[in-house]
């Protein structure tokens, strides 16, 4: 007989407290450090307090993975309750957070850590997947193969307002940020072999750059329609979040729209105003 399995991940999932509690999703936070203090993401410190605190000094946060040994303490409880563990953790490209869970889970048994390739909500919805799957009696080993198939049909994208955030962290040139800010260029990005990538450039008002971006990713897709994320690093208007989560349903069928604010992991390389549309292809 196969032991209870627990579902873990990182804080990079961006899953609301609420989903956590729902599906019981178990989060290792990741650090924020800023100056001299430091805080969990997700957890202390919210994307609304960097905004401030960057909009003031021009002060961005910098984060880092949890160590070998956080986990081996976040994983070893569980093992020693007699569980097996899934863990997932943003892309193996972007962050050491992967390489750093899969060392400590060679000291333990029965733990198995997936690098999802993707990050925020691409990856809370491999760990939604993992719990319903749990909860229907699959084993560990079996979950954990599961998700690593399934990992190519999760479609991870975001469109930005500005690349002021991408470039004060060093992901694109000033050159590049100062000009599409100019042009008032939108880029929106997509995850590609576990690399975030521009996939197309909008222009114009960023109420309807939203409604073209999820008209375009949603048209002609089969979506499972379980769970869609509506995803955002903070300051759209609930009135935008609204009418945007109306019109994924429409072209989903989907009943059940995820909004959830993205931690200061992912929102302090993208800015204020960013926002994805996340979900598994049939």
């Amino acid at each position: 007989m196969s032991k209870p399995v627990i579902i873990t991940a990182d804080s990079t999932c961006d899953l609301s407290p609420e989903l956590c509690s729902r599906y019981q999703i178990h989060v290792i936070p990741l650090t924020i450090t800023l100056g001299d203090s430091t805080f969990l993401d997700g957890e202390s410190f919210t994307p609304a307090d960097m905004y401030v605190r960057y909009r003031a000094d021009g002060t961005l946060p910098k984060t880092s993975a949890p160590s070998v040994q956080d986990f081996l303490d976040f994983f070893r409880p569980f093992v020693e309750q007699g569980y097996e563990l899934v863990h997932l953790d943003i892309s193996a490209e972007l962050s050491n957070t992967y390489n750093a869970a899969r060392l400590a889970a060679s000291e333990l048994s029965g733990v198995y850590v997936i690098d999802s390739t993707m990050l925020s909500t691409g990856i809370g919805l491999l760990a939604i997947e993992a719990a319903e799957c749990r909860d229907r009696g699959m084993s560990a080993f079996d979950l954990a193969v599961h998700l690593s198939d399934l990992r190519s049909k999760v479609s991870t994208s975001f469109v930005l307002d500005t690349l002021e955030f991408m470039w004060k962290g060093g992901r694109c040139t000033g050159v590049t940020a100062f000009g599409a800010n100019l042009l008032k260029i939108k880029p929106g990005l997509e995850m590609r072999n576990g690399k975030l990538e521009v996939y197309k450039k909008y222009r114009g008002n960023m109420a309807r750059v939203y409604k073209q971006y999820i008209t375009e990713r949603l048209s002609g897709k089969k979506v499972r329609p379980g769970h869609v994320f509506l995803t955002e690093s903070g300051e759209v208007e609930p009135a935008v979040l609204e009418e945007l989560t109306a019109l994924i349903k429409q072209l989903t069928g989907c009943k059940e729209v995820h909004h959830t604010v993205a931690g200061c992991t992912v929102s302090s390389h993208c800015g204020p105003k960013t926002l994805g549309v996340l979900f598994i292809e049939e």
